[in-house]
């Protein structure tokens, strides 16, 4: 009888200790491949990261296959005692490993188990307008060479608000890009004057943790659009007297956020 009380807390430590190594696991990989064929696993990694994550979710998935071949306890199970045995034949550090075990399992079960509920509950969303203007301060040259492209020799057209972004702050030649035509997409927030906006965008390098802003000051009037509108702009670059660059659109228009809303 005694020994049956005493089994059943070392099988429910089991299923616990397993539910924290491979369950979460196994639930974070679903949530992978499940984001990965939505399309929306582009919100939290960059594309060219997309394969390496699901080929990990894949290989997490066999192995929770595999696992089902090891009895339950099992894996816990040393084969061995590193305990040190006092003088009534009782291992004395037996009371203090349990402790900080359960301390342990149940901090780390809390913790990670609240992670993938957040996963499974909370819809996919983008990095908020307030987190791009907490980190407008960051460093701009997110583009490396963007200051040295001349017409001929790079195709400008291509360029996305993080190149922009790097040209407008290290140009050493404003005028070579003066009349340039571009044509762009972010969102709106407030610029340094008041006849200008900056058109932003999330520049994504792995994943959103490196998430930085880059934007370009638009000559639009501050009240036209609300802070954290996206839109699309065409015109053209001007190169001010000062040798400062600015957007000066020949069109905008108010667009709802595009399904990928960052920059690589």
């Amino acid at each position: 009888m005694a020994e049956s009380h005493a089994s059943a807390p070392s099988r429910w430590h089991a299923v616990g200790s397993r539910w924290l190594g491979l369950g979460l696991a196994v639930v974070i990989s679903v949530v992978t491949i499940g984001l990965a064929v939505t399309g929306r696993l582009t919100l939290y990694i960059s594309p060219e990261s997309i394969w390496f994550a699901c080929v990990g979710a894949v290989v997490v998935l066999i192995g929770a296959i595999w696992s089902f071949t090891i009895p339950l306890g099992e894996e816990t199970d040393h084969g061995h005692d590193h305990g040190h045995v006092d003088a009534d034949g009782k291992d004395a550090a037996v009371p203090r490993r349990r402790t900080l075990s359960i301390v342990g399992t149940v901090s780390a079960g809390v913790i990670a188990s609240g992670v993938v509920v957040a996963a499974l509950v909370l819809p996919p969303a983008s990095l908020s307008v307030e987190l791009a203007m907490s980190r407008a301060g960051a460093d701009g040259a997110l583009f490396a060479g963007a200051d040295t492209p001349t017409l001929g020799v790079a195709d400008t057209t291509t360029f996305g608000i993080g190149e922009w972004s790097s040209v407008f702050a290290t140009a050493s030649r404003p005028e070579t890009y003066d009349g340039q035509a571009v044509t762009l997409t972010g969102f709106v927030t407030p610029g340094g004057e008041s006849d200008a906006v900056n058109l932003t965008r999330m520049i994504i390098t792995h994943c959103v943790i490196d998430a930085q802003p880059a934007a370009v000051p638009v000559s639009l009037e501050a009240g036209d659009y609300g802070t954290g509108q996206w839109i699309e702009v065409t015109g053209t670059i001007k190169a001010d007297s000062d040798g400062s660059l600015r957007v000066v659109p020949t069109s905008v228009v108010a667009i709802d956020e595009p399904g990928d809303p960052y920059e690589y």
